[in-house]
């Protein structure tokens, strides 16, 4: 099992999310804590992927079309951190 790990600011942040990112982001977190970030990669719908540019060393998975969550895998000690929840601008 892995262990999770959430920013301090991101409750703040998650109080304010629509009901259904909530949702997906719950499911998100079991995935993530029974299988790890490989666990998510089986999953289309997630698409998860690596960051690059100023998030280099960072990944980031789709909760919905418009919302990502961003998070950090450390692999020595099965830990994950999360550190935002955000809406996805297209522009």
């Amino acid at each position: 099992m892995w262990r999770l790990y959430e920013k301090k600011t991101l409750i703040k942040t998650l109080r304010k999310i629509p009901l259904y990112v909530l949702k997906h982001y719950e499911l998100w977190k079991q995935i993530v804590v029974l299988e790890g970030p490989q666990g998510l990669r089986l999953i289309k719908g997630f698409h998860d992927e690596a960051l690059k540019g100023e998030w280099d060393g960072y990944r980031s998975s789709r909760l919905t079309k418009a919302w990502r969550v961003i998070y950090k895998v450390e692999q020595a000690v099965l830990e994950v951190y999360v550190m935002d929840v955000n809406h996805h601008d297209y522009r």
